[in-house]
Protein backbone atom coordinates (compact mmCIF):
# COMPACT_ATOMS: atom_id res chain seq x y z
CA UNK A 1 0.00 0.00 0.00
CA UNK A 2 1.40 3.50 -1.35
CA UNK A 3 2.02 5.62 2.24
CA UNK A 4 3.79 9.09 2.55
CA UNK A 5 6.97 7.57 3.28
CA UNK A 6 7.10 5.88 -0.35
CA UNK A 7 5.86 8.76 -2.09
CA UNK A 8 8.97 10.56 -0.34
CA UNK A 9 11.23 7.79 -1.62
CA UNK A 10 10.15 7.58 -5.17
CA UNK A 11 10.06 11.38 -5.37
CA UNK A 12 13.82 11.40 -4.15
CA UNK A 13 14.77 8.64 -6.41
CA UNK A 14 13.57 11.06 -9.18
CA UNK A 15 15.10 13.89 -7.87
CA UNK A 16 18.85 11.99 -8.24
CA UNK A 17 18.26 10.39 -11.61
CA UNK A 18 17.14 13.70 -13.27
CA UNK A 19 20.22 15.47 -11.45
CA UNK A 20 22.36 12.90 -12.62
CA UNK A 21 20.71 13.04 -16.54
CA UNK A 22 21.96 16.93 -16.06
CA UNK A 23 25.27 16.49 -16.13
CA UNK A 24 25.10 14.86 -19.57
CA UNK A 25 22.04 16.56 -21.35
CA UNK A 26 21.58 19.93 -21.72
CA UNK A 27 18.42 21.28 -21.97
CA UNK A 28 15.76 19.16 -23.75
CA UNK A 29 14.07 19.20 -19.95
CA UNK A 30 10.46 17.66 -21.33
CA UNK A 31 12.23 15.11 -23.74
CA UNK A 32 14.27 13.97 -20.52
CA UNK A 33 11.43 13.76 -18.02
CA UNK A 34 8.97 11.89 -20.36
CA UNK A 35 12.08 9.54 -21.50
CA UNK A 36 12.20 8.46 -17.85
CA UNK A 37 8.39 8.59 -16.94
CA UNK A 38 7.90 6.02 -19.85
CA UNK A 39 11.16 4.06 -18.43
CA UNK A 40 9.49 3.52 -15.02
CA UNK A 41 5.74 2.86 -16.52
CA UNK A 42 7.64 0.09 -18.45
CA UNK A 43 6.76 2.01 -22.35
CA UNK A 44 8.90 1.62 -25.17
CA UNK A 45 9.80 5.08 -26.56
CA UNK A 46 10.61 6.68 -30.64
CA UNK A 47 13.24 9.79 -30.68
CA UNK A 48 12.86 11.63 -33.54
CA UNK A 49 15.21 14.73 -34.40
CA UNK A 50 17.83 15.88 -37.05
CA UNK A 51 21.50 14.18 -36.47
CA UNK A 52 23.56 15.63 -33.37
CA UNK A 53 20.49 16.53 -30.96
CA UNK A 54 21.53 13.87 -28.12
CA UNK A 55 19.57 11.08 -29.35
CA UNK A 56 22.14 8.57 -28.85
CA UNK A 57 23.91 10.36 -25.87
CA UNK A 58 20.07 10.32 -23.74
CA UNK A 59 20.08 6.79 -24.17
CA UNK A 60 23.97 5.85 -22.83
CA UNK A 61 23.38 8.38 -19.93
CA UNK A 62 20.40 6.45 -19.46
CA UNK A 63 21.90 3.24 -19.15
CA UNK A 64 24.42 4.40 -16.88
CA UNK A 65 22.13 6.38 -14.57
CA UNK A 66 19.74 3.08 -14.03
CA UNK A 67 23.23 0.93 -14.20
CA UNK A 68 21.66 -1.41 -16.89
CA UNK A 69 23.45 -3.24 -20.33
CA UNK A 70 22.23 -1.78 -22.88
CA UNK A 71 22.74 -2.78 -26.81
CA UNK A 72 23.47 -0.72 -29.81
CA UNK A 73 21.78 -1.90 -33.00
CA UNK A 74 22.13 0.28 -35.97
CA UNK A 75 19.71 -0.29 -38.16
CA UNK A 76 20.37 -0.82 -42.23
CA UNK A 77 18.72 -2.26 -45.57
CA UNK A 78 21.13 -5.17 -45.36
CA UNK A 79 20.03 -6.32 -41.63
CA UNK A 80 18.15 -9.36 -41.33
CA UNK A 81 15.90 -10.42 -38.47
CA UNK A 82 18.57 -13.26 -37.24
CA UNK A 83 21.15 -10.44 -36.41
CA UNK A 84 18.80 -8.88 -33.95
CA UNK A 85 17.22 -12.00 -32.33
CA UNK A 86 19.89 -13.91 -32.41
CA UNK A 87 20.09 -17.79 -34.05
CA UNK A 88 20.68 -21.34 -34.00
CA UNK A 89 24.32 -22.03 -34.70
CA UNK A 90 25.83 -25.58 -35.21
CA UNK A 91 28.67 -26.17 -32.65
CA UNK A 92 30.68 -29.42 -31.17
CA UNK A 93 30.40 -30.86 -27.70
CA UNK A 94 33.34 -32.56 -25.59
CA UNK A 95 32.79 -35.34 -27.98
CA UNK A 96 33.10 -34.13 -31.32
CA UNK A 97 29.44 -34.35 -31.85
CA UNK A 98 27.77 -31.39 -33.86
CA UNK A 99 24.70 -30.06 -32.09
CA UNK A 100 22.33 -26.14 -32.08
CA UNK A 101 23.03 -24.02 -29.81
CA UNK A 102 21.19 -20.80 -29.89
CA UNK A 103 23.36 -17.66 -29.84
CA UNK A 104 21.46 -14.54 -28.31
CA UNK A 105 21.42 -11.59 -30.50
CA UNK A 106 21.95 -7.64 -29.14
CA UNK A 107 17.85 -7.25 -28.52
CA UNK A 108 18.80 -9.51 -25.33
CA UNK A 109 19.95 -7.10 -23.46
CA UNK A 110 18.04 -4.35 -20.45
CA UNK A 111 18.12 -1.02 -22.96
CA UNK A 112 18.37 -1.34 -26.76
CA UNK A 113 19.10 1.56 -28.85
CA UNK A 114 17.41 0.96 -31.91
CA UNK A 115 19.15 3.59 -34.10
CA UNK A 116 17.83 4.75 -37.30
CA UNK A 117 15.12 2.34 -36.91
CA UNK A 118 13.46 3.70 -40.54
CA UNK A 119 16.21 2.35 -42.31
CA UNK A 120 15.64 -1.20 -41.64
CA UNK A 121 13.24 -3.31 -44.13
CA UNK A 122 9.79 -3.71 -42.65
CA UNK A 123 10.71 -7.64 -42.37
CA UNK A 124 13.95 -6.64 -39.72
CA UNK A 125 11.56 -4.14 -38.34
CA UNK A 126 9.04 -6.63 -37.43
CA UNK A 127 11.81 -8.79 -35.48
CA UNK A 128 11.20 -6.43 -32.66
CA UNK A 129 7.00 -6.88 -32.78
CA UNK A 130 7.11 -9.57 -30.25
CA UNK A 131 10.10 -8.53 -28.30
CA UNK A 132 8.22 -4.83 -27.72
CA UNK A 133 5.21 -6.01 -26.87
CA UNK A 134 5.79 -9.57 -24.81
CA UNK A 135 9.07 -9.45 -23.82
CA UNK A 136 9.71 -12.79 -25.56
CA UNK A 137 11.59 -13.84 -28.52
CA UNK A 138 10.73 -16.67 -30.62
CA UNK A 139 13.65 -18.20 -32.89
CA UNK A 140 12.92 -21.37 -34.91
CA UNK A 141 9.70 -22.45 -32.46
CA UNK A 142 11.27 -21.99 -29.00
CA UNK A 143 10.38 -18.49 -26.82
CA UNK A 144 12.89 -17.05 -24.30
CA UNK A 145 12.07 -13.93 -22.12
CA UNK A 146 13.62 -10.79 -22.17
CA UNK A 147 15.69 -9.57 -19.27
CA UNK A 148 13.46 -7.15 -17.27
CA UNK A 149 13.23 -4.52 -17.21
CA UNK A 150 13.15 -4.09 -21.17
CA UNK A 151 12.91 -0.90 -22.97
CA UNK A 152 13.48 0.23 -26.41
CA UNK A 153 14.65 3.32 -27.46
CA UNK A 154 14.68 3.89 -31.22
CA UNK A 155 15.59 6.80 -33.20
CA UNK A 156 14.57 8.36 -36.18
CA UNK A 157 15.93 11.06 -38.49
CA UNK A 158 12.50 13.01 -39.88
CA UNK A 159 14.82 14.64 -42.73
CA UNK A 160 16.61 12.17 -44.69
CA UNK A 161 14.49 9.69 -45.92
CA UNK A 162 16.30 7.97 -48.72
CA UNK A 163 16.81 5.04 -48.33
CA UNK A 164 14.34 4.58 -45.21
CA UNK A 165 11.48 2.20 -44.91
CA UNK A 166 8.37 3.76 -42.62
CA UNK A 167 7.61 1.96 -39.59
CA UNK A 168 4.63 -0.09 -39.75
CA UNK A 169 1.08 0.87 -38.00
CA UNK A 170 1.08 -2.35 -35.42
CA UNK A 171 5.20 -1.36 -34.68
CA UNK A 172 4.00 2.53 -34.21
CA UNK A 173 1.30 1.80 -32.16
CA UNK A 174 4.40 -0.41 -29.60
CA UNK A 175 5.99 2.20 -28.73
CA UNK A 176 4.14 4.40 -25.47
CA UNK A 177 5.68 8.08 -26.45
CA UNK A 178 7.07 9.50 -29.57
CA UNK A 179 9.22 12.43 -28.37
CA UNK A 180 10.49 15.47 -31.00
CA UNK A 181 14.01 16.50 -29.95
CA UNK A 182 14.35 20.32 -31.26
CA UNK A 183 17.27 22.53 -31.87
CA UNK A 184 19.17 23.74 -28.73
CA UNK A 185 19.17 27.66 -28.12
CA UNK A 186 21.60 29.90 -28.34
CA UNK A 187 22.48 29.57 -24.27
CA UNK A 188 22.46 25.56 -24.50
CA UNK A 189 24.21 25.27 -27.59
CA UNK A 190 27.05 27.26 -25.75
CA UNK A 191 26.72 25.03 -22.75
CA UNK A 192 26.46 21.56 -25.18
CA UNK A 193 29.80 23.04 -26.92
CA UNK A 194 31.49 23.85 -23.21
CA UNK A 195 31.16 20.06 -21.78
CA UNK A 196 31.83 18.84 -25.07
CA UNK A 197 35.20 20.74 -24.95
CA UNK A 198 36.04 18.99 -21.71
CA UNK A 199 35.19 15.35 -22.36
CA UNK A 200 33.16 13.79 -24.84
CA UNK A 201 31.97 10.89 -22.69
CA UNK A 202 29.14 10.40 -20.40
CA UNK A 203 29.64 11.79 -16.50
CA UNK A 204 26.66 10.42 -15.43
CA UNK A 205 26.39 8.38 -12.23
CA UNK A 206 24.45 5.05 -11.67
CA UNK A 207 22.03 6.34 -9.01
CA UNK A 208 19.15 3.59 -8.99
CA UNK A 209 19.47 -0.33 -10.82
CA UNK A 210 16.76 -2.67 -12.37
CA UNK A 211 15.30 -3.76 -9.02
CA UNK A 212 14.70 -0.68 -7.91
CA UNK A 213 13.11 0.46 -11.36
CA UNK A 214 10.97 -2.38 -11.15
CA UNK A 215 9.86 -1.60 -7.49
CA UNK A 216 8.97 2.43 -8.45
CA UNK A 217 6.73 0.38 -11.22
CA UNK A 218 4.94 -1.43 -9.14
CA UNK A 219 4.25 1.76 -6.50
CA UNK A 220 3.05 4.03 -9.60
CA UNK A 221 0.63 0.88 -10.24
CA UNK A 222 -1.17 1.99 -6.39
CA UNK A 223 -1.84 5.66 -7.55
CA UNK A 224 -5.89 6.03 -7.97
CA UNK A 225 -7.73 7.84 -10.34
CA UNK A 226 -10.76 9.61 -9.97
CA UNK A 227 -13.48 8.00 -12.34
CA UNK A 228 -14.24 11.77 -13.99
CA UNK A 229 -10.41 11.88 -14.41
CA UNK A 230 -11.06 8.26 -15.88
CA UNK A 231 -13.66 9.32 -17.80
CA UNK A 232 -12.04 12.16 -19.68
CA UNK A 233 -8.60 10.15 -20.57
CA UNK A 234 -11.18 7.61 -22.21
CA UNK A 235 -12.82 10.53 -23.68
CA UNK A 236 -9.39 12.01 -24.79
CA UNK A 237 -9.01 9.02 -26.74
CA UNK A 238 -11.82 8.26 -28.64
CA UNK A 239 -12.50 11.59 -29.73
CA UNK A 240 -9.46 11.10 -32.29
CA UNK A 241 -11.52 8.77 -33.80
CA UNK A 242 -14.32 10.67 -36.62
CA UNK A 243 -16.71 7.69 -36.07
CA UNK A 244 -16.98 7.03 -32.49
CA UNK A 245 -19.14 7.81 -29.73
CA UNK A 246 -17.81 11.51 -29.17
CA UNK A 247 -15.64 12.54 -32.10
CA UNK A 248 -14.10 15.53 -32.16
CA UNK A 249 -14.58 18.36 -34.68
CA UNK A 250 -11.51 18.63 -35.82
CA UNK A 251 -11.37 14.77 -36.13
CA UNK A 252 -14.46 14.68 -38.31
CA UNK A 253 -12.41 17.04 -40.32
CA UNK A 254 -9.06 16.08 -40.44
CA UNK A 255 -8.27 12.13 -38.77
CA UNK A 256 -8.66 9.37 -40.93
CA UNK A 257 -7.65 6.95 -38.08
CA UNK A 258 -7.36 7.48 -34.32
CA UNK A 259 -5.53 6.12 -31.51
CA UNK A 260 -5.65 2.74 -30.37
CA UNK A 261 -7.36 1.02 -27.10
CA UNK A 262 -3.25 1.32 -26.33
CA UNK A 263 -3.03 4.66 -25.93
CA UNK A 264 -5.46 4.74 -23.42
CA UNK A 265 -3.35 2.20 -21.58
CA UNK A 266 -0.18 4.44 -22.05
CA UNK A 267 -2.04 7.92 -20.99
CA UNK A 268 -2.95 5.99 -17.75
CA UNK A 269 0.01 4.68 -16.71
CA UNK A 270 2.53 7.66 -17.53
CA UNK A 271 -0.19 9.89 -15.67
CA UNK A 272 0.26 7.99 -12.37
CA UNK A 273 4.06 8.38 -12.98
CA UNK A 274 3.79 12.08 -13.84
CA UNK A 275 1.57 12.78 -11.16
CA UNK A 276 4.33 10.67 -8.63
CA UNK A 277 7.42 13.12 -9.64
CA UNK A 278 4.77 15.65 -9.26
CA UNK A 279 4.40 14.45 -5.49
CA UNK A 280 1.11 13.85 -5.61
CA UNK A 281 -1.01 10.92 -4.80
CA UNK A 282 -3.98 10.85 -7.30
CA UNK A 283 -4.05 11.67 -11.47
CA UNK A 284 -4.74 14.93 -12.86
CA UNK A 285 -6.37 16.35 -15.73
CA UNK A 286 -3.14 18.31 -16.35
CA UNK A 287 -1.55 14.67 -16.39
CA UNK A 288 -3.38 14.17 -18.98
CA UNK A 289 -3.19 16.96 -21.05
CA UNK A 290 0.35 16.95 -20.66
CA UNK A 291 1.45 13.74 -21.63
CA UNK A 292 -1.85 13.59 -24.50
CA UNK A 293 0.96 15.22 -27.09
CA UNK A 294 3.87 12.21 -26.56
CA UNK A 295 0.91 9.36 -26.49
CA UNK A 296 -0.81 10.13 -29.13
CA UNK A 297 0.83 12.08 -31.78
CA UNK A 298 2.24 9.21 -33.73
CA UNK A 299 -1.16 7.09 -33.38
CA UNK A 300 -3.08 9.66 -34.91
CA UNK A 301 -3.59 9.11 -39.15
CA UNK A 302 -4.33 12.39 -40.37
CA UNK A 303 -6.51 12.07 -43.70
CA UNK A 304 -5.52 14.39 -46.93
CA UNK A 305 -7.50 17.28 -46.30
CA UNK A 306 -4.87 18.09 -42.99
CA UNK A 307 -2.03 17.08 -44.98
CA UNK A 308 -2.46 19.61 -47.75
CA UNK A 309 -3.16 22.03 -45.03
CA UNK A 310 0.21 21.09 -43.31
CA UNK A 311 -2.11 20.78 -39.71
CA UNK A 312 0.19 17.84 -37.62
CA UNK A 313 -1.12 15.76 -35.33
CA UNK A 314 -0.14 18.10 -32.62
CA UNK A 315 -2.31 20.76 -33.80
CA UNK A 316 -5.35 18.13 -33.76
CA UNK A 317 -4.56 17.09 -30.10
CA UNK A 318 -4.23 20.77 -28.93
CA UNK A 319 -7.63 21.48 -30.47
CA UNK A 320 -9.60 18.21 -29.31
CA UNK A 321 -8.10 19.03 -25.41
CA UNK A 322 -9.63 22.53 -25.98
CA UNK A 323 -12.73 21.46 -27.25
CA UNK A 324 -12.98 18.68 -24.58
CA UNK A 325 -12.28 21.93 -21.69
CA UNK A 326 -10.00 21.00 -19.54
CA UNK A 327 -6.99 22.60 -20.92
CA UNK A 328 -6.62 24.49 -18.29
CA UNK A 329 -7.08 22.51 -15.06
CA UNK A 330 -4.75 19.83 -13.04
CA UNK A 331 -1.22 20.55 -11.97
CA UNK A 332 1.55 22.87 -13.22
CA UNK A 333 3.82 20.64 -15.55
CA UNK A 334 6.53 21.41 -13.39
CA UNK A 335 10.46 21.17 -15.29
CA UNK A 336 11.48 17.68 -13.39
CA UNK A 337 15.41 18.24 -14.19
CA UNK A 338 15.85 21.32 -12.14
CA UNK A 339 12.74 20.38 -9.35
CA UNK A 340 11.86 23.94 -9.18
CA UNK A 341 8.15 24.59 -9.16
CA UNK A 342 7.17 21.46 -7.06
CA UNK A 343 3.99 24.07 -5.36
CA UNK A 344 2.13 25.28 -8.64
CA UNK A 345 -1.06 23.69 -9.54
CA UNK A 346 -2.62 24.65 -12.57
CA UNK A 347 -1.94 23.41 -15.99
CA UNK A 348 -1.63 25.09 -19.52
CA UNK A 349 -1.49 22.72 -22.91
CA UNK A 350 2.10 22.28 -23.29
CA UNK A 351 2.54 19.76 -26.36
CA UNK A 352 6.17 20.30 -28.07
CA UNK A 353 5.77 21.54 -31.77
CA UNK A 354 6.91 19.27 -34.68
CA UNK A 355 9.94 20.54 -35.86
CA UNK A 356 9.74 22.27 -39.33
CA UNK A 357 6.16 23.74 -39.37
CA UNK A 358 4.43 27.37 -39.17
CA UNK A 359 3.66 29.42 -36.42
CA UNK A 360 1.02 28.34 -34.15
CA UNK A 361 -0.89 31.72 -34.45
CA UNK A 362 -0.69 31.26 -38.70
CA UNK A 363 -1.37 28.32 -38.28
CA UNK A 364 -4.89 28.73 -36.05
CA UNK A 365 -5.96 31.54 -38.37
CA UNK A 366 -5.35 29.41 -41.47
CA UNK A 367 -5.65 25.74 -40.83
CA UNK A 368 -8.36 25.75 -38.98
CA UNK A 369 -10.42 28.26 -40.55
CA UNK A 370 -12.36 27.46 -43.89
CA UNK A 371 -10.53 26.04 -46.69
CA UNK A 372 -9.25 28.34 -49.06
Amino acid sequence: MINENSLKMFSSQCDRIFEQLRRDMIGQEDVVENTVIAMIAGGNILLEGVPGVGKTRLVRSLGRVFSLPFSRIQFTPDLMPADVTGTNIIVRDEKGNSKFEFQPGPIFSNIILADEINRATPKTQSALLEAMQEHTVTVMGNSRKLNEPFFVLATQNPIEQDGTYPLPEAQMDRFMFKLIITYPNLKELNEIVSITQITLNEVAEAVCNGEELLAMRDTAKEIPIASDVMTYAMKLVMATHPDSECPANVSKKFVRYGASPRAAQALISAAKVRALINGRFNVSYGDLNALAGPVLRHRIKPNFEAITERITTDDIIREIIKELGHSNNGSTKKDVVSQKSKDESSTAVEIPPQSQVVSESKTKSKLFGSKK
